[in-house]
């Protein structure tokens, strides 16, 4: 996997969080709201990568996995 970057310090706080549930799902939190459900390979594949990674790293690894989860929910404008 390619190392993100944050290169506007925006994870320099712990804003992102995870739960690892029963049936093989991820729950990723932002800032304390669950924004996205990983299940399945994603989900396996999300915890190898975030597997012994703390701090800055972690929170890298968190926000690449949750996209652009905000991009949905800014309206398009008036009309």
């Amino acid at each position: 996997m390619d190392k993100p970057v944050d290169k506007r310090g925006v994870l320099d706080e712990d804003v992102f969080s995870y739960q690892s549930v029963k049936g093989d799902k991820v729950f990723l939190f932002w800032h304390g709201r669950r924004v996205v459900t990983l299940s399945g390979q994603k989900a396996k594949r999300f915890l190898e990568d975030i597997d012994g990674l703390t701090g800055k790293e972690a929170q890298l690894v968190m926000a690449k996995a949750t996209g652009h989860f905000k991009h949905g929910n800014k309206s398009g404008g008036r009309g």
